[in-house]
Parts: C-alpha cells; sequence; structure tokens
C-alpha cells in the first residue's frame, strides 16, 4: 500500500493514495458534492465575472476618456473598479474554470495566486471606501478649515491602500498562515479552520487591520458627515445648491458602502465563526455560500457609480452614442454643418454632438 503524507490543521497524516484521490481536491472532485453543485457554481462565476469585468471596464475607459471626470474623488471610486476588475479577472475566471471541472486541477500554486488575489483586491475595494468615506468627511465637514483635498492627496491615499492592503495579504503566502482550498474544493481562500497558534494570530490581526478597522473610519467618518448635513438642513430647510452635490455624492458612497458590507459581511460573519470554532461541522455548499456570494460585490460598484452620478452617466451615454452612431452619422450629414459644443466633448466630435444634428 502506497501512503501519502499530508497535512490538516497542522497534524501530519499518512494515507493511503487511493482513499486520498478520492477527496482530494486538486486530484478530483469531491464525492460528497453533487456534480450539478459545479455546474450551478461556474453558471454563476461566468456571469458574474462577465458582467463585473464589462461593467468595470467601462468606468475604467469613460474615466480616461474624459478629463473632467478625473477628480480627487472619481480617482478613489476608479481604483474600487481597478480592484473589482483584478478580483473578477484573476478570481473569478480561476473560480469559472475549476467549478468547470469540480475540483482544483490548476494545483497549489494556483490554489495560492487565487486565494491571495481575491483577498487581496478585496481589501484593496474595503479600505477603497474607507478612504472615500472619510474624503466625504473632510470635505463636507471640513475638521481643517483651510485645508483641502488635492489630487496630491488623493494619489497618496491610494498608495497607502494598495500597500496597506498587500502588507496584510501577502504573509500567508511566505508561511505565517496560508491560503487553502476551501470546502467545496473549487476555490481557495485564508486558512480559516486551522487551530495552530501562529494560523490564529494572523487570522486576528487581518481582521482588525483588514476589516474592523476600514469598517470602523466608515463608521465614524459617515456618523458625522450625516450629523453634519442634518444640522445644515435644519439651519436652513433644505441644503443650499451648493451642497447639494455634496449631498449627492454622499448618498452615492453611502448605497455603495451598504452594497459592499451585503455582498462581504456573510463571508466575514462565517470566517470568524470557523475561527473560532474550528471543529465546528458545515456542509461544504453551505459553506461554500458566503464565498461565492462575496464575489458579487464587484457587480455592484459600477452600476452604483453611473447611475447615481448625472456625469458620468451623459459620459457614458456620449461615449457609447460615440461608439455606435457617430460613424453612420457622419456618412448622412453634410460634414460643412457647424457643431455644437457641450462642456463633455471640449470642442471634438462625439456622438452626443452627432444626435444633436439628427
Amino acid at each position: 500500500m502506497e501512503l501519502y503524507t499530508s497535512s490538516v490543521n497542522g497534524v501530519l497524516y499518512a494515507e493511503d493514495t487511493e482513499i486520498i484521490a478520492t477527496r482530494d481536491p486538486f486530484s478530483a472532485p469531491l464525492e460528497s458534492i453533487a456534480p450539478w453543485s459545479f455546474t450551478f457554481l461556474a453558471c454563476l462565476m461566468f456571469v458574474v465575472t462577465s458582467l463585473s469585468l464589462a461593467e468595470n471596464f467601462i468606468v475604467m475607459l469613460v474615466t480616461y476618456k474624459f478629463k473632467q471626470l478625473r477628480q480627487p474623488l472619481n480617482y478613489i471610486i476608479v481604483n474600487l473598479s481597478v480592484a473589482d476588475f483584478l478580483v473578477s479577472l484573476i478570481g473569478g475566471t480561476i473560480s469559472f474554470i475549476t467549478n468547470s471541472r469540480g475540483y482544483f486541477f490548476l494545483g497549489k500554486w494556483a490554489c495560492v495566486l487565487e486565494g491571495f488575489a481575491v483577498t487581496f483586491f478585496g481589501i484593496v475595494a474595503l479600505w477603497s471606501l474607507a478612504i472615500l468615506a472619510f474624503e466625504r468627511f473632510f470635505v463636507i465637514c471640513r475638521p481643517l478649515k483651510n485645508v483641502r483635498l488635492g489630487g496630491k492627496q488623493a494619489a497618496l491615499g491610494l498608495l497607502f491602500v494598495w500597500a496597506f492592503s498587500f502588507i496584510w495579504t501577502v504573509p500567508p503566502v511566505f508561511g505565517w498562515s496560508s491560503y487553502t482550498v476551501s470546502k467545496i474544493g473549487t476555490t481557495c481562500e485564508p486558512n480559516w479552520y486551522s487551530t495552530a497558534y501562529r494560523d490564529h494570530t494572523y487570522i486576528i490581526t487581518f481582521f482588525v487591520t483588514c476589516f474592523i478597522l476600514p469598517l470602523g473610519i466608515i463608521i465614524v467618518s459617515y456618523g458625522k458627515l450625516m450629523k453634519k448635513l442634518r444640522k445644515v438642513s435644519n439651519a436652513h430647510g433644505r441644503l443650499g445648491n451648493a451642497r447639494k452635490p455634496d449631498r449627492t455624492v454622499a448618498r452615492m458612497v453611502i448605497v455603495m458602502i451598504i452594497a459592499y458590507m451585503v455582498g462581504w459581511t456573510p463571508y466575514a460573519a462565517f470566517s470568524i465563526t470557523v475561527t473560532a470554532c474550528p471543529t465546528i461541522h458545515i456542509d461544504p455548499c453551505l459553506a461554500a455560500a458566503p464565498a461565492f456570494f462575496s464575489k458579487t460585490a464587484a457587480v455592484y460598484n459600477p452600476i452604483i457609480y453611473v447611475f447615481m452620478n448625472k456625469q458620468v452617466y451623459l459620459c457614458c451615454q456620449v461615449y457609447c452614442l460615440k461608439l455606435c452612431v457617430v460613424e453612420g452619422l457622419m456618412k448622412m450629414k453634410n460634414p460643412s454643418v457647424a457643431l455644437p459644443r457641450h462642456g463633455l466633448c471640449s470642442g471634438k466630435l462625439c456622438g452626443f454632438c452627432c444626435l444633436t444634428l439628427s
């Protein structure tokens, strides 16, 4: 009998290779999981990944095309789209492929890559929301009267987000805890189930620095911001015209935060539960639900960002019209006709201008 040495929760076991092949997620699908479950998850990840990649790419592209959108606040929101795009490109694609096969056939290093990518970019997104909340608080409440946030401050904020997130998500790659295959066998995540001391110390540190701390910043910033807006509203009956854009952006970001928390809170709660009680028995399909649900968060933000921001929504319309109809309209119209100008195209021909001629 050929033996295979494995490690589970820090304990070594010698097992028959024929036995382990039936339940090793790197070798074959787990027999305890119905095949249709993997098919369903593969279809789900295909839809979620496709939507996320398309939506976040549009946000990044439109922001690049229209310089009016390159404002400090939009730097942070575009950074959110970049993180969501990358988590879908790497994590979503790998998850779709592995669920299509029913097991993590790509190997352990691909498992580490997916676990790191999903965790790293997810924390970048959460910290982006924290910086966004603080920025709104700083702009509207103005705790430092003579200090204003500009492009330099926004860039430093983004540098902090990426550096801080990397510092606290890369340790499992080098031995402080680990990224390991999940209960369902087709995705990878931090080793929540381990009872080893070093794994527990990492998980606790990770939750404090990458979940509790940014969440605290979000709650405090928006608590003070809402208090300020309510105070101004009560004093004047309603917010003045100068305050309406700030109020609109604040409402947009609050909705983004709620959507993000709805997507990630079940996964965070599940992770805390299994970390505190690693011996708890949870059905693999039930254990996988929060992780897959959290991946849908990458779809929410661009939808909220576009439809709650009139300027971005108009720019998206302009760009889509330019791509779809400008060539046909140019052939139909007399090129000598003077084209109307508007603030978005800066005098250059665009779909919106062409549409006004038809």
